[in-house]
């Protein structure tokens, strides 16, 4: 047998929702008696897991699945398989753009990836398969996970039934489609019995969690049977659809002790006129009292959102009305983007382009102002107690996430003391940044370092 031919790389780009199809794609391989792994100088197969959301993130995509057919032409891969959204987004138009590959298979083909590459191993024919998606789940014990054992994904759902004009994921990942709760529930213990503590629950919007099978939003009834499985400590739910954070939402959320109050909840904008251009719900006086609710439940909860500067038409009165939000909600955490247009979307052709200099002008006017209430919120947890999961440790300190640190999107908790990795403590809060927290767990005297300067320029930049 050749070297390597029975040798898979999978790579992977894009969002969290990715990591957990490689880890689908990677396990059914697996069982298929593949050796999947991603440092093997030769490989009989190369998967790039694709995204295709924004046009940088296409761009990326291509040029990782150029470099696999460059490694195919030396003879370093034998096959390569493009795989996901970009896929299914271009389909044909992909095969031009980034040619040379054997196969090109669109979203929810997880399951039948055994199949997939024997096929391809099989042919000389190059292939198209990006049907309309149907997602078929694949089976639970499956999954290879990547990655800390104490954390992992959790898909409930596929898709979005939301028409936002900005947004190319329904064109590609395809209507809402939920994964049975049973099957939630049995994925959730699998996890919880390969190590996981903390399980992320991903959706495009997990409020509608459950309408397409039950008839009813079934969000509330799956978080108890979740806090109900031994070993997972903590739930954190993202994203949630404004409109749909409803009052039995939000009791679930404060009273099921395992779910983090923790709301991860894109607005986009809150003037009106702005909102009905992108198809969105209500408006930025609706939101606040949306936020008041939330926290007249949680006291803590942390709430961060993600806003899109210079949306065709957005005025100054329109971008002022975003600042003047910002300041009042005061958010633990805001992310923003820089409007993309993304052919295929109802914006691209939008009258009233804003040009690229205003809009990188109130992208950094928004960063900046909500960088001061970070700083202050955070300031505010000085003196108190969090729980912490305890992920790293360099040049001394411990380096962990708190319920309101969702894994790769917020900021770090620095700890000074002994804890295990993979360990929830409680720790003391002695100092803040706009956006990490200092603490201590035992009896450590809290200082500053060189070295946590040092971890802190080294980490990647992260998003309000």
């Amino acid at each position: 047998m050749p070297p390597g031919s029975d040798k898979v790389k999978i790579v992977t780009l894009g969002c969290a929702k990715n990591e957990v199809d490689s880890e689908e794609i990677a396990g059914v391989l697996q069982e298929a008696g593949y050796d999947v792994d991603g440092a093997a100088r030769k490989t009989a197969v190369t998967i790039i897991n694709t995204c295709g959301f924004l046009e940088a993130s296409k761009e990326e995509s291509i040029k990782a699945i150029k470099e696999a057919v460059r490694e195919k032409h030396a003879g370093r891969t034998g096959k390569v398989i493009v795989a996901g959204c970009l896929a299914q987004r271009l389909g044909p138009e992909l095969m031009r753009l980034a040619p040379g590959a054997d196969s090109y298979v669109g979203v929810g083909q997880m399951g039948r990836f055994g199949d997939i590459v024997k096929e391809v191993q099989a042919s000389r024919e190059q292939t198209l398969d990006v049907s309309p998606p149907h997602h078929r789940w694949a089976d639970v014990p499956t999954r290879a996970r990547t990655g800390r054992p104490w954390s992992a994904y959790l898909k409930i759902s596929e898709g979005c039934d939301h028409r936002c004009t900005f947004c190319t994921i329904p064109s590609f990942r395809g209507a809402h489609q939920s994964k049975p709760i049973e099957r939630v529930v049995a994925e959730a213990r699998h996890l919880a019995n390969t190590g996981a503590r903390e399980i992320n629950l991903i959706a495009q919007d997990v409020t509608q969690y459950g309408f397409d099978l039950y008839k009813e939003f079934t969000l509330p009834k799956l978080l108890r049977e979740l806090n109900a499985i031994e070993g997972i400590e903590w739930i954190r739910l993202l994203y949630f659809y404004p409109n749909r954070l409803t009052d039995e939402v939000i009791e679930a959320m404060a009273t099921l002790p395992k779910v983090l109050e923790y709301i991860d909840i894109p607005l986009q904008h809150v003037h009106p006129e702005t909102l009905r251009r992108m198809k969105r719900p209500w408006d930025g006086e609706r939101y606040m009292r949306l936020f008041d609710k939330v926290r007249a439940a949680m006291p803590n909860a942390a709430i961060r959102t993600t806003f899109i500067v210079g949306f065709p038409g957005e005025t100054d009165e329109e971008f002022e009305s975003l600042i003047d939000f910002t300041k009042e909600a005061r958010l633990d955490r805001v992310g923003a983007f820089v409007f993309s247009r993304e052919p295929g979307t109802p914006s691209h052709d939008m009258d009233d382009q804003v040009s690229l200099k205003v809009k990188r002008e109130r992208y950094d006017r928004l960063m900046r102002t909500q960088q001061k209430i970070s700083l202050e919120v955070n300031q505010g947890w000085i003196g108190k107690d969090l729980d912490v999961l305890i992920e790293d440790e360099r040049d001394g300190w411990l380096i962990g996430r708190s319920h309101r640190d969702a894994p790769e999107i917020d900021g770090l908790v620095f700890v000074q003391g002994d804890a295990p990795m993979g360990r929830i403590v409680k720790a003391s809060i002695v100092d803040a940044e706009a956006y990490d927290l200092h603490a201590r767990v035992g009896a450590v005297p809290a200082v500053k370092s060189r070295s946590l300067t040092q971890l802190r320029q080294a980490a990647p930049a992260r998003p309000l």
